[in-house]
């Protein structure tokens, strides 16, 4: 079926359940989750093997929930959106949140995703915040979010205390949640006197059971799940405004797309479960659905680090003998760079490598299709916004580059600057997507909401074109931010489609490409670039450059010619997902060149 005018691929199996929260829907057996084993792990560290089975994450739910409503206060039965009118016209503001909030500012462990589930236990809010924050930022997410309570790790119970201390929340509100060793530890932290999620899953054994949820028909679509924070391209970070039905129905949507693959392992193996990484942040929409969500709901064996380390990354695909990888471009690029220190790992058992988050290169996935021949190289598009999976890509179909095909229950169509919907392959225009995975909004910014969400639809701001594989499937290619698409000339040069080449070249580690102002082109691509290791002393940096304006003028078409010049720097600035920061280096170019008296 043709994506060409909105069209969808097939629909989902059956409908998206709207009156139960997400941990009923992922643990319970009637709504076409693989069957729950005594035995199998659902959540298991990646450090220390400790793992927990889907029963024993349900019972720490509810002991935890028992907790929360004791120690915040919060009533189970009080839900901000149980008694709305039908007649309720969306407005997505505090008052879908209500009272009850609480933030996670944690890195990754088997107990993360069971605060924030046993926080919708008693009809709560889960708002998970970026382990890499500072005490400003998080202080602001505190406040704008409304949390009412802060879960930390002792390694970052410094940033916590101060972040808290700017806003008010009193220590008796802070609790902490357990971190194998590594080196994302600080045993020189002192955490005396802080109650853990251990603590409070104890003390709940001795508090009395809450009685069942009971929500009406429809409640999901408003009931609010997690309140993220997307930075997006300007600005202070907004609060995305994630329901219950937006996680279910991206779960499902993805179960739907695999069950080929699924049914296809079945045979091969007679379960269909998989041992997957859970690396990146669960604080981010990508690390927070497709990992930990997906997984429980598929019933595949989620191993838990608490941040990406190459060693410790390494050491548990082949401790734990992983299957599936969920990654981002950085880690491909770095393993790409580093093949002699991955082949000191078992690696053997890896089946698929699955990146998303920001787009993967052609050539970035040609080399690990060439250094990894075994593997299936998979890619994925979406956003916060989103809920997040728009795309993915067919386990049978790979197509380097793309990322992937529309998955079940989407609707895709392609903008052009004119606002015309565009109806030929190969003809990039905005992104444009719908499906009851979308959010309900931006947390009290009406501006952003009438600007990203309309009739319906979710501007992405991102510009793609679709092209058909050899197998007729259609794929969707992301070329890059609409924002940040450079003009050479009145000709378009997406920068992803310039670094994918750029990281071709030996001495480059990790690069990032931007617009400078040119006099006669309007503007030109300019690379910032990263030296890899191998990089000898005896070599200038005149030489270098010569060498990485040569590699790309060999291969692009004229436009595409780093007339900007090429610069060295010492780290390309990424949010933790992956995505580069290109703003950072945009301010870095205007700050020098007006130093230096630039009318540009």
């Amino acid at each position: 079926m043709s994506f060409f005018p909105g069209a969808s691929i097939p629909e989902l199996p059956f409908e998206v359940p709207d009156d139960v929260p997400i941990h009923e829907f992922l643990f319970n057996e009637k709504y076409g989750r693989r069957p729950i084993k005594d035995s199998y792990p659902a959540l298991t560290d990646g450090v220390t093997g400790q793992s927990y089975t889907a029963d024993e994450v349900q019972e720490h739910i509810e002991l935890l929930a028992r907790s929360l409503s004791k120690r915040l206060g919060w009533r189970m039965e009080d839900s901000p959106v149980a008694n709305l009118k039908p007649e309720y016209t969306l407005t997505p503001n505090s008052e879908l949140l209500g009272e009850k909030v609480l933030c996670i500012y944690s890195y990754n462990t088997i107990d993360t995703l069971t605060v924030s589930w046993a926080a919708h236990r008693v009809n709560a809010v889960s708002s998970p915040a970026n382990a890499a924050y500072s005490a400003g930022e998080l202080a602001y997410q505190i406040k704008d979010s409304g949390s009412k309570a802060l879960f930390t790790n002792a390694a970052l119970l410094p940033v916590a205390l101060d972040a808290a201390q700017r806003i008010g929340l009193p220590k008796d509100k802070i609790f902490l949640i357990d971190l194998p060793p590594g080196p994302w530890r600080d045993d020189k932290i002192s955490a005396k006197g802080y109650r853990t999620v251990q603590d409070l899953i104890e003390e709940g054994r001795k508090l009395p059971a809450l009685g069942p949820l009971r929500w009406k028909k429809g409640q999901g679509d408003l009931q609010v799940a997690f309140l993220c924070y997307s930075s997006g391209t300007s600005g202070l970070p907004k609060g995305v405004i994630i329901q219950h039905s937006s996680v279910i129905t991206n779960v499902l949507q993805h179960a739907t797309f695999d069950a080929p693959e699924r049914k296809l392992l079945e045979k091969e193996t007679g379960d269909g479960r998989l041992k997957a990484l859970g690396v990146l942040p669960f604080s981010h929409i990508y690390g927070l659905v497709l990992l930990v969500h997906q997984s429980v709901y598929l019933g595949d064996e989620m191993v838990c680090l608490p941040k990406f380390d190459l060693t410790a990354f390494l050491k548990a695909i082949s401790d734990h003998k992983l299957q599936l990888l969920y990654v981002v471009p950085p880690i491909i690029i770095v393993m790409t760079k580093n093949k002699k220190v991955c082949d000191k790992y078992d690696l053997s058992n890896v089946r698929t490598i699955w990146s998303g988050a920001a787009p993967l290169g052609l050539e970035t996935a040609q080399d690990v299709a060439r250094l990894w021949p075994k593997w299936i190289v998979r890619q994925g598009y979406g956003m916060t916004e989103s809920g997040p999976c728009v795309t993915s890509t067919p386990f049978n179909d790979p197509m380097f580059g793309s990322s992937g095909c529309i998955i079940p229950a989407y609707q895709i169509r392609l903008v052009s600057e004119e606002g015309v919907d565009i109806k030929e392959y190969d003809q990039p225009g905005e992104l444009v997507v719908k499906s009851k995975a979308v959010v309900l909004g931006y947390l009290n910014n009406p501006e952003a909401n009438k600007e990203t969400f309309q009739d319906g639809w979710l501007r992405t701001g991102d510009k793609a074109l679709v092209r058909k594989s050899a197998k007729g499937n259609e794929h969707v290619w992301i070329v890059d931010r609409m924002k940040e698409m450079i003009k050479v000339n009145g000709l378009q040069v997406a920068p992803a489609e310039l670094e994918a080449h750029l990281l071709t070249h030996p001495a480059v580690a990790d690069v990032a490409v931007i617009s400078v102002p040119d006099e006669r082109a309007g503007e030109v691509p300019k690379a910032y670039v990263v030296k890899a290791s191998s990089v000898g002393l005896e070599e200038s940096d005149a030489m270098l450059i010569r060498s990485i304006k040569k590699h790309v003028e060999k291969e692009k078409t004229k436009h595409k010619w780093l007339r900007g010049g090429v610069e060295f720097i010492d780290v390309i600035p990424k949010s933790p997902s992956g995505k580069i920061l290109r703003r950072f280096l945009r301010d870095k170019e205007k700050e020098k060149r007006r130093q230096a008296g630039s009318k540009l």
